[in-house]
């Protein structure tokens, strides 16, 4: 199957509001329209973590205006986005962490629902929008703990307030679709991805990031439901499918209009405990051991089908799991050495688009 890339010369001189650019999915994919010459608008809060991606890699200089804004402020907001008048809206910011929706669930819901809800109707009022794609998460289906792969017309829901959140975002994205934005020639479409490793993600209660932590400061892993499976895969996958489904919605805002997965080939959707026994090969100085105390309902089993976005925007998983590992901690220690890291996030990009598909 022949599989394309992101089209620099369509995204050159493009006008693109990212929201959440200063988070771990949202600096990298600023870096990477910058490589292709959009002219980006940043609207976010400060980052949430130090260090941060956005700070690290400097994605202040890749941008055009760098706005801060809380997307729950929808006044401020609806200000902002026709102040930046773009053509093309990739909406990243949320509230991204399970565990956090558990401790502060009202907040969860302000930023993941209302926050879509807000900035759809700024778009409402900004004529210069064509594209909008929204990001939500594999986790916004109705979790039965299945063994098969979940599809696009599956139904919202989930059990936590995350997923729940994200499962209305996707519900409120459709009604403003149908309601307002496609009567007025604006293309959205929703996307549903992995759970995402990469350099530059210093979240908490992450895996991945966990284990780097725990290397850093000479501590041990401690690790929750090492049987729980996931699709994992590396930042650049998901981000490529969202360029692509933007792409797709500027040539025809009807037909691509709708929910797209983008997750990795489904014998990558491995157990926490694959994932910490490959990273402790790479790393064997890493010490873990399991938490056997109660801890918040997390799902055991998710796994995502991508074979629309593989036939209908030619899009495919590049980097295998494991290649994925290996470009995350590789990342993570050319920053302890104190290297360029924004020219190390090109160079990443680079070879991923020049990666043949396995």
């Amino acid at each position: 199957m022949t599989t394309v890339n992101p089209n620099p010369d369509f995204w050159a001189g493009k006008r693109v509001l990212v929201t959440g650019h200063t988070g771990f999915k949202g600096g990298w994919i600023c870096i990477w329209l910058s490589m292709m010459g959009a002219r980006i608008t940043g609207l976010s809060l400060d980052p949430d973590t130090s260090p941060s991606l956005y700070d690290i890699a400097g994605v202040s200089t890749f941008l055009d205006s760098d706005l801060r804004c809380d997307i729950r402020d929808a006044g401020k907001l609806r200000d902002a986005v026709l102040s930046a008048a773009p053509e093309i809206v990739l909406h990243l910011a949320a509230q991204p962490l399970v565990r956090r929706s558990y401790s502060d669930p009202l907040a969860t819901y302000a930023t993941n629902v209302m926050g879509t809800a807000h900035l759809l109707e700024a778009v409402r009022h900004t004529p210069s929008v064509k594209v909008v794609v929204n990001v939500t998460t594999d986790k916004c289906y109705e979790n039965r703990e299945w063994v098969w792969a979940y599809r696009e017309d599956e139904a919202m829901g989930g059990h936590d307030p995350y997923s729940s959140s994200k499962g209305c975002s996707e519900l409120v994205t459709a009604a403003y679709r149908r309601s307002f934005l496609a009567a007025a020639g604006v293309g959205v479409a929703t996307a549903r991805a992995g759970n995402v490793i990469g350099g530059g993600d210093w979240s908490a209660d992450r895996l991945v990031p966990d284990f780097l932590r725990a290397i850093d400061r000479n501590e041990t892993l401690v690790i929750r439901s090492p049987e729980a499976t996931r699709p994992w895969q590396h930042v650049l996958e998901p981000l490529s499918g969202y360029l692509l489904v933007a792409e797709a919605l500027w040539r025809d805002n009807v037909g691509f209009a709708e929910g797209w997965n983008f997750g990795p080939d489904e014998d990558d959707a491995k157990p926490v405990r694959w994932i910490v026994e490959t990273l402790h090969a790479l790393r064997p100085q890493t010490r873990w051991e399991i938490f056997d105390g109660e801890r918040p309902h997390e799902a055991g089993m998710l796994t995502l089908s991508s074979s629309k976005a593989r036939v209908r925007l030619k899009w495919q998983p590049r980097w295998r799991l494991r290649r994925a590992l290996e470009e995350t901690v590789r990342w993570h220690d050319a920053w302890t050495r104190g290297q360029d890291m924004a020219e190390l996030c090109r160079e990443q990009i680079g070879s991923y688009l020049d990666s043949p598909v396995p």
